[in-house]
């Protein structure tokens, strides 16, 4: 779940970065606007206008390793996946299941998972 974060997508050589200046933090110590995320992710949910641009470009962001993704795209990812392993580890399975059945990208970032586990 590399850019389970701020990634949305633009034709050109990044995501756009209209919304790069969500607050991660915020979304992140509120139970209820991180399960609106994860709902909408999950498509359980409705979604907002940047919770519809993630759930478009997540499959796209974990393919290709987040190489689209804008600076504070790839930091916002980075700490949502920490959070996400530490803190709400059954949101993150939830996630896994959704966007990674084969287990393909676990494995392809499992070194970077591990590296974040207990580091929240």
């Amino acid at each position: 779940m590399a850019c389970v974060a701020v990634t949305w997508a633009r034709p050109e050589s990044t995501y756009t970065d209209k919304w790069d200046n969500i607050n991660v933090d915020e979304i992140l110590e509120s139970n209820r606007l991180l399960k609106g995320y994860v709902d909408c992710l999950l498509g359980k949910g409705l979604c907002t206008p940047d919770g519809k641009a993630l759930k478009e470009t997540l499959p796209d962001a974990l393919e290709h390793e987040c190489v689209k993704c804008t600076g504070k795209q790839k930091s916002g990812a980075d700490k949502v996946i920490r959070h996400l392993v530490n803190k709400r580890p059954d949101l993150w399975k939830e996630l896994a299941v959704k966007y990674d059945p084969d287990n393909i990208y676990q494995a392809r970032y499992k070194d970077k998972i591990d590296a974040v586990k207990g580091s929240a």
